[in-house]
């Protein structure tokens, strides 16, 4: 039969059905796209028919990495249903309220989250429920229920415009965002993945950031499916087994995407000395600025990380670092892709000259059209069409842009704009430093000043002193921090971004 509109998988099980699609790590299983196509088109008819699920309502996920993920992803997207990740580590009061806002009808879930399923099913009053495992208490088995329904060999028509994922901002700040993401977004973002990335049929893509963030569904998970690539998914990251796979020439790796904190755990390995990567085409780095001794302590494996940038709300990338220029444009985020462009606007609100920092604005087709149940916010969030991202940026004279930092995680010294980045960078430079995060504190007499969150690497010692001369040496006096906290360890949220606010509880008292 001819393939449903816009339906991804349907169409790679016609024309490559013994391709392989997925393979879940952890588990062993491995599925072609004609044995996904199947279980995803059971799952649909199960959710259609014995689930009650129509065009528009929600199906919410709580769940580590899974093969499964994509599944329901793409069950909803024949459905023209809406697919809602759940973020496992939010404690039950955040879900609640995520999942109160969301109204999925069904929950589906692993055994790991059996309680916490369970639990949110009663405070929202959640239909159904689904598990991974074997059929617990009122749960369905996940297993039992593709294998009890025939597929669903039809799709709704569905547009561009339909929504596809509402995805939760992390709420490291107030109130958690529902961003909308559209079909329509999906396909323009595996669109603009293309030109830095190299995407194509060929590519094998190692999944490791959580599936319930942009970062691990949409680079590059679902782009690989959009070219009928292949899929591997670890269950969590695991350094040691990340940069092994990275390294296998069996596995043959092509493309992954992780956040600063993942390359640096890497690098931090006694196996990183002697590693080589021979298969890898696209080693993305993303989520946060990354420091350019990282950038370099990679490059010199002959790996130099991509750079990208972008958010939930933008499906999500807007910048990317061609290959060629790792080096030569190293701390860059890069270019815009194609189909999306950006703009620099000041404080004062006028276009931003060549060199001044901004705030970073996009548009096109791969943003959101706002927030699920939130008008007023969305209305802040835009201006003309144009996103607001709330990231200060610049852009140098060939066109490239850098990210200097988050525009709220900015603070004022002395009358001067302080960006916590640009000095970690600096910090990070010493090799006595395993990672480190600035924040602002406030001061009497310049209102703020920075203080360093430091860790040392194992068996390391280092001076605050020692910290502040380095920083004295390499930036300017309102730049250097005013005092140094040694940590065991910072904090970080699921996605291994550093949760700012918590050091600023912890930390930010003059």
């Amino acid at each position: 039969m001819t393939s449903p509109s816009y339906d991804w998988i349907a169409h790679h099980a016609e024309v490559r059905g013994d391709k392989l699609a997925t393979h879940d790590l952890a588990s062993g299983r491995k599925f072609t796209y004609s044995q996904m196509n199947d279980r995803t088109s059971r799952l649909a008819a199960a959710l259609r028919d014995e689930f009650q699920i129509q065009r528009g309502e929600r199906v919410a996920v709580l769940a580590e990495n899974d093969t499964n993920f994509f599944e329901v992803q793409f069950a909803c997207w024949k459905l023209g249903a809406v697919f809602v990740p759940l973020n496992w580590r939010l404690s039950i009061p955040e879900l609640e309220y995520i999942v109160g806002d969301a109204s999925p009808h069904v929950i589906i879930h692993d055994d790991a989250f059996e309680d916490n399923a369970t639990k949110l099913a009663e405070l929202c009053a959640i239909s159904h429920r689904i598990t991974w495992g074997s059929a617990i208490g009122e749960a369905a088995a996940y297993e039992e229920v593709l294998a009890s329904h025939q597929p669903w060999l039809e799709s709704e028509d569905c547009t561009h415009d339909e929504i596809l994922t509402i995805m939760y901002t992390s709420g490291t700040t107030g109130r958690p965002k529902g961003a909308i993401i559209t079909q329509g977004m999906t396909f323009w973002n595996a669109v603009n993945c293309v030109e830095y990335y190299g995407c194509s049929e060929s590519m094998i893509n190692l999944a490791f950031l959580p599936l319930f963030h942009t970062g691990g569904l949409n680079v590059f998970a679902n782009p690989t499916f959009h070219f009928g690539g292949t899929n591997l998914v670890m269950r969590t990251f695991e350094p040691a087994e990340g940069l092994r796979l990275l390294s296998d020439p069996e596995v043959a790796v092509s493309h992954t995407i992780g956040v600063p904190a993942n390359w640096l755990f890497m690098s931090q390995l006694p196996e990183f000395e002697n590693a080589s990567f021979p298969t890898m085409v696209a080693p993305a780095v993303g989520g946060s600025p990354t420091p350019v001794p990282l950038i370099e302590a990679w490059a010199e494996k002959g790996m130099p990380l991509q750079q990208a940038y972008g958010m939930t709300e933008t499906s999500p990338l807007v910048l990317a670092l061609p290959a060629d220029k790792c080096t030569s444009k190293i701390g860059s985020a890069g270019v815009p892709g194609m189909h999306t462009s950006v703009r620099i606007v000041t404080e004062d609100g006028r276009e931003a000259e060549v060199g001044e920092t901004g705030e970073l604005w996009c548009k096109g087709p791969n943003i959101t059209p706002g927030y699920w149940n939130w008008p007023e916010a969305t209305e802040e969030s835009f201006e003309d069409g144009w996103l607001k991202t709330g990231d200060a940026a610049r852009r140098d004279e060939d066109g490239f842009y850098y990210i200097v930092d988050r525009w709220k995680d900015m603070y004022i010294s002395g009358g001067e704009n302080v960006y916590p980045a640009e000095v970690e960078s600096v910090i990070f430079q010493l090799p006595e430093i395993g990672e480190v995060s600035v924040i602002g504190v406030p001061d009497d007499k310049w209102v703020e000043v920075g203080r360093a969150i430091v860790v040392l690497k194992d068996d390391a010692e280092l001076s605050d002193t020692e910290i502040l001369n380095h920083c004295r040496q390499n930036l300017a006096r309102y730049k250097v921090p005013q005092s140094v906290v040694f940590v065991d360890e910072i904090p970080h949220n699921a996605t291994g971004k550093v949760l700012k606010r918590e050091l600023r509880d912890l930390y930010g008292q003059p």
